[in-house]
């Protein structure tokens, strides 16, 4: 059996983290994926427990399956196909730093369909997953945009 242990932090709190990681939309932003597409719907919510997501990165595509979540605290999939791997599950978890901030390990497991090359798509999905979680790292804490008001024309004088 593979595996896979990549860590990052985050200036941002738990639940900002935990907004980003949940919803599957937003992975195309942070991370190296190109497109998210919500297959079925979880139990619950639409990407709740039970929940099947596509993802497209380049010529490949992966679905996944949502298998737990504790908001603000973990979530977990596994890989349903997409890659010549089986057994594949991730556990992303996040917990409050003590400085501030939180600390996100993204730990995966699988096992390569093809004998012997295994060390080859550890090697590769740990760059991909480290990738995963710095993004989701740096975006979270990212300061938002405010809107952009349009200026306003000050009020022109009647008086001749």
């Amino acid at each position: 059996m593979q595996q896979i242990d990549a860590s990052a932090h985050s200036a941002a709190p738990v639940d900002a983290v935990y907004r980003l990681l949940a919803d599957g939309s937003t992975w195309p932003t942070w991370s190296p994926i190109d497109s998210f597409t919500l297959e079925q719907p979880g139990d619950s919510q639409p990407e709740g427990i039970g929940a099947v997501r596509r993802f497209r990165t380049g010529r490949s595509t992966t679905r996944e399956r949502v298998v737990e979540r504790e908001p603000g605290r973990r979530l977990s999939y596994v890989l349903l196909g997409g890659l010549p791997i089986r057994g594949y599950r991730a556990d992303v978890d996040l917990t409050p730093a003590a400085g501030g901030g939180t600390d996100i390990r993204w730990r995966s497991s699988f096992t390569a369909t093809v004998p012997g090359t295994g060390w080859l798509y550890r090697r590769a999905l740990r760059r991909f997953i480290q990738r995963c979680a710095d993004g989701l790292a740096a975006h979270a804490a990212a300061p938002t945009e405010a809107p952009t008001e349009a200026p306003t024309e000050a009020p022109k004088s009647t008086m001749d």
